[in-house]
């Protein structure tokens, strides 16, 4: 299980914490279609063992996030109605003040149309529930040695959580087991310890939502179970006392009063605002669209650094993976055929592949009257780097280090049982 470990542990580290946008998801016939094309590549693949070495778990990790990522921003970039211009002009919201409110435009083509621009004044941001518990000497011990319970109730569920305290436990290493033990639990809660200016340790629990729906008191609460030692043990710890409530956010659009259990929401499901300070007082925050020609540029950088960011992948893992040159190629080959016409929109090719861009040379070019005709090459580097992203991300393992074990006969190939996709049963390369 160590080399699953390995993997996971990673993917969790690195990737976990970014969030998912609606390409992510995927039809049934979308993902059928996939699978399909999965069973193909191992049909026609030869047999062969990975290394066991954990630099190639994490790149072929690599390689699928950075695949995803152009797909998606070639998704993205896909959504306007037909005319190779409009693939580059897909909206983009600004804020006036992106330190109170930052705006991500989240709507359509159709419904870009008529939408004008608003203003929002952020009364007061929503908040969790905290708990925090007493402060106690950290290097003594306020708690007897022995076991002791506590029940912990959120807005869906009750959970029971017990814990030992030992005789070579501290004060300190008591709450930092309880923090550990309520994080892990995966309840909607973290928990971590807190010192004073004194030296003293408090236990602080906080909610990882914010806001209360009506009908609700609290995020949640926790109480001791029914034997006196756990009654005094959270008398002492002081975990049940809420130092502070959750609360809603509280906002003016154009002038109108409005609420919110998060500080992110959408507007009218074409704006996604993030709410993250207070505003000064009659000086609200306006929410609207870049011009079309900041849009377009802002739109070709996004793509330009999401391939730029796989050509760093396959540098990254050159010294441990010698495979990783083939993903450079591959992929630097999508700039290297357009060279020339990217150069002249201000795309300038370096000579490992890695575009940069002249921002006032794009700007011209985009803002020209035959911009249509000029964007046409981008449209075609945009439609190649997304068939070279695919053929990643359907299978990675062809890029890392790995020893062939025989070829399949031509003619007569079948998918090999088990490793429909050896990028999923890499982790068990150690058994085999």
């Amino acid at each position: 299980m160590a080399a699953i470990d390995t993997a996971y542990n990673y993917y969790l580290s690195t990737y976990a914490n970014q969030s998912a946008s609606r390409y992510d998801s995927h039809k049934k016939s979308e993902l059928r279609n996939i699978y399909n094309k999965i069973v193909k590549i191992n049909k026609d693949s030869p047999l062969y063992k990975i290394k066991r070495s954990g630099e190639v778990q994490k790149f072929a990790i690599d390689i699928k996030e950075s695949a995803r990522v152009i797909k998606n921003v070639v998704a993205s970039l896909s959504d306007a109605e037909e005319g190779i211009g409009n693939a580059f002009q897909k909206k983009i919201a600004y804020s006036s003040q992106e330190d109170v409110v930052s705006a991500d435009y989240v709507g359509n083509s159709r419904e870009q149309a008529g939408l004008q621009d608003f203003t929002v004044e952020v009364q007061e941001l929503a908040a969790p529930q905290v708990n925090l518990g007493n402060f106690l000497d950290k290097n003594r011990l306020s708690l007897r040695p022995g076991s002791y319970s506590f029940d912990l109730e959120n807005t869906s569920s009750t959970y029971e959580f017990q814990f030992n305290i030992n005789a070579d436990d501290t004060n300190y290493s008591a709450q930092k087991k309880l923090a550990n033990l309520i994080t892990n639990a995966d309840i909607g809660l973290r928990a971590s310890v807190v010192e004073d200016a004194d030296g003293l340790s408090a236990l602080r629990i906080e909610s990882i939502s914010t806001g209360t729906a009506p009908g609700e008191d609290s995020l949640f609460s926790i109480t001791p179970q029914g034997s006196r030692a756990s009654l005094e043990a959270i008398e002492t710890l002081g975990i049940d006392n809420v130092s502070q409530e959750a609360r809603d956010a509280s906002f003016l659009l154009n002038g109108a009063a409005h609420s919110s259990h998060s500080n992110t929401f959408t507007v009218d499901n074409v704006f996604e605002l993030t709410l993250k300070g207070v505003s000064e007082a009659g000086n609200p925050t306006v929410i609207g669209f870049k011009t079309n020609a900041d849009a377009m540029a802002e739109n070709i950088q996004t793509l330009v650094d999401s391939y730029n960011s796989i050509l760093h992948t396959a540098d990254k893992y050159s010294d441990s993976q010698r495979q990783s040159v083939k993903l450079y190629r591959d992929m630097s080959s999508t700039a290297f055929a357009y060279q020339n016409s990217l150069e002249s929109l201000g795309l300038m090719v370096g000579d490992n592949g890695e575009i940069t861009i002249d921002r006032a040379l794009l700007t011209e070019a985009v803002s020209d009257e035959d911009s249509e005709e000029s964007l046409s090459v981008l449209n075609d580097f945009k439609n190649l780097l997304n068939m070279k992203a695919n053929n990643a991300s359907l299978d990675p393992m062809r890029y890392v280090d790995k020893i062939i074990v025989t070829y399949k006969n031509p003619g007569k190939t079948l998918a090999t049982p088990y490793i429909t996709s050896i990028y999923s049963g890499m982790m068990m390369d150690r058994y085999c």
